[in-house]
């Protein structure tokens, strides 16, 4: 199945339901769940992706962990498109990147709700 374009650096191929992926995309998909892959990563984007904004500095208390730690974290995700910065003074405040979510969650759509028995 072609890859299709949405914007710069934006995942996009249709959801994996559907059938299989390119080369090119799958190469993309991989790149993005590898960013997503490492629990202190998984957990810095749920904190981004619930706010408008996070300042760096509020990422050290509720991860436990020292800020060059998190600036490797948040450099990783920023490489996969998944967050965005911008330096204000000595921090970095960080959003996540609607498109990029929007098309993670469609192309992760299998059609179930987590916990659901199996068919059949």
């Amino acid at each position: 199945m072609p890859v299709e374009s949405v914007g710069p650096d934006v995942l996009c191929c249709p959801p994996l339901s559907e059938g299989a992926i390119d080369a090119a995309a799958a190469e993309q998909l991989a790149t993005v769940l590898g960013a997503l892959a490492d629990p202190v990563r998984l957990r810095i984007f749920s904190i981004i992706a619930s706010q408008e904004e996070t300042c760096s500095c509020n990422l050290e208390g509720p991860l436990g962990r020292s800020q060059p730690t998190i600036s490797h974290h948040t450099s990783r995700l920023a490489a996969a498109g998944l967050i965005t910065g911008e330096r204000r003074g000595r921090w970095m405040w960080w959003r996540a990147v609607p498109d990029q979510v929007d098309a993670l969650r469609a192309v992760l759509q299998v059609g179930g709700t987590v916990g659901a028995e199996p068919v059949g």
